[in-house]
């Protein structure tokens, strides 16, 4: 196979490996193969050698996360942070309290492009899918879909998660993760998801900020499950 563009850049220059070095490869399939690399000046290849057995796999619980998109480039952050914890799909919205920024569709084509390198660089078989951002009200659309809706809420009741998360979670296969914006959601959207079964809850006395509320209940999905 040849390898070209970025990954042979950082193949020879990021990491200088050189001809005979071993690599693994995932194809588009995504199975994975080892394999041996032959480096000339402008030519980068390799040779496939055996295909490697898996021992392991994304978990069995399917978590997409709705981000508020936060102001500034934060949200590169969540999406590239997000896909090295594993989650399945992630929705970027907007809804009351999002500070506004002009719209732009070259931001979803780069959100999709760091995810792609995070999961890469996280050895990930799967590429979570970043969808066009959407409103508040088509994040609610999509609650029917799931086996649990989990909205993050600053004002939720300040119950501890390892009380509610283990009954939440049994028997579910698919969670949708509702993250609201630097202002936080207002009552009235909170009170919406609630009708739409969403439970609302709270990471504790502590308010993190909106980039950090999915990293922070990912990673508590990853050790539970």
């Amino acid at each position: 196979m040849t390898i070209e563009g970025g990954d042979a850049r950082k193949l020879t220059t990021v990491l200088r490996r050189r001809t005979g070095d071993q690599i693994e490869v995932i194809d588009s399939v995504a199975r994975r193969f080892s394999a041996k690399l032959h480096v000339e000046k402008h030519f980068v290849s390799a040779i496939l050698c055996e295909q490697l057995q898996v021992h392991y796999d994304d978990s069995a619980l399917a978590v997409t996360v709705a981000q508020a998109v936060p102001k500034g480039q934060k949200m590169d952050f969540v999406v590239e942070k997000l896909t090295e914890l594993g989650v399945h799909e992630i929705v970027p919205f907007l809804s009351e309290r999002t500070i506004p920024q002009a719209p732009s569709g070259a931001r979803n084509t780069r959100w999709q492009r760091l995810a792609a390198a995070a999961a890469q660089q996280s050895g990930r078989s799967e590429i979570p899918d970043v969808v066009a951002v959407e409103d508040f009200g088509a994040v609610l659309e999509r609650c029917a879909a799931f086996d649990r809706v989990l909205l993050l809420w600053e004002l939720a009741e300040p119950r501890r998660l390892r009380d509610q998360l283990p009954e939440l979670l049994r028997g579910a296969r698919s969670i949708l993760v509702i993250v609201g914006p630097e202002g936080g959601f207002s009552s009235v959207e909170a009170e919406d998801a609630q009708n739409r079964g969403a439970h609302v809850l709270s990471l504790g006395t502590r308010i993190v900020r909106t980039e950090t509320a999915a990293l922070v209940l990912l990673a508590i999905l990853n050790y539970l499950v």
